[in-house]
């Protein structure tokens, strides 16, 4: 008979090709595979890849066949953490069978994906509750590196070895998910109120010192009007006085007076947003305004 491993059937060959070859079966084991075979259904020896002859009258046969490529596992865990937060780790082993050890592999284990299975709930379970949320996304690669410590001493007594353990995700609760979603926002919120307060507080010290600049710049500006109103007056009251006989200072200072009195009366009716004001006004009253004009201005004079 022939038998070909690595593409899983057989084919049986003539009873006269048989009996040439001596009554005995050959086969081929693939590469990345390796062969069990047995004696009167014991353990014989390994069939590396290749052509391997059996003969079956001495009781030799394929038991099975092997896969040395690597695998994976992807392990679901749930488990609690030190603040009692409840979190599952998806967590994914990388193993192959050790060739020289195929053995062991197909005759000590018969299932050994729940056999990692088995450890590696055992190991996060154990190691996740010493941990805080926080610190777990911190030091997952510590878990991970327990987890394939602990499979490492195990199934290599079992012909396997662990290649690679990754914990690949770390899924809280939902409603943990949204408390840490509204922590992280507020936070944000925390920080743009504090340099939206600073940016506020800086426009208001500049506010305060263009005001301050533009006030100072106004009473100089005032200063100065009024400075130049005095010496207009000065000059008008001196010409007026060599100008016309007969008249002194107090007369034209009056005759001033009324005209400024006039000009702001115009002045405020003219204005878009005027606001009325009752003023006694009347050809008795001209003289009582321009008198207490020229008797603020004298106090004024009188208290610098």
């Amino acid at each position: 008979c022939v038998v070909f491993v690595g593409a899983d059937f057989v084919v049986f060959l003539s009873a006269g090709l048989i009996s040439k070859m001596g009554f005995l079966c050959w086969y081929c084991v693939d590469q990345a595979s390796i062969g069990i075979v047995e004696e009167w259904g014991r353990f014989l020896r390994l069939a590396e890849p290749g052509l391997h002859f059996l003969n079956p009258f001495f009781g030799q046969w394929l038991a099975g066949v092997l896969s040395t490529r690597i695998q994976y596992l992807d392990v679901r865990c749930e488990t609690k953490t030190k603040d009692n937060v409840f979190v599952q780790l998806l967590c994914s082993i990388q193993y192959r069978v050790v060739r020289e050890n195929a053995d062991d592999a197909f005759y000590e284990l018969q299932n050994p994906r729940e056999q990692i299975q088995a450890y590696v709930f055992d190991v996060v379970r154990a190691s996740v509750p010493k941990m805080s949320l926080d610190e777990l996304f911190e030091q997952k690669a510590e878990v991970a590196k327990a987890v394939c410590d602990e499979l490492e001493k195990v199934m290599t007594a079992y012909g396997y070895n662990i290649e690679q353990t990754l914990i690949v995700d770390i899924i809280p609760d939902a409603s943990v998910r949204r408390a840490m979603n509204e922590i992280n926002a507020a936070e944000r919120m925390r920080m743009a109120s504090v340099y939206k307060g600073d940016a506020e507080k800086v426009l208001q010290v500049k506010r305060a010192e263009a005001e301050a600049e533009a006030k100072y710049l106004a009473g100089v500006g005032v200063a100065r009007q009024r400075q130049a109103i005095t010496d207009g007056l000065r000059d008008s009251v001196l010409t007026f006085s060599h100008g016309v006989e007969g008249t002194s200072a107090k007369d034209v200072m009056d005759m001033v007076m009324i005209t400024q009195y006039f000009d702001t009366m115009r002045d405020i009716g003219n204005s878009s947003k005027n606001t009325t004001l009752f003023l006694p006004h009347g050809p008795g009253h001209v003289r009582d305004v321009a008198e207490d004009i020229r008797n603020g201005l004298l106090q004024a004079a009188d208290f610098h």
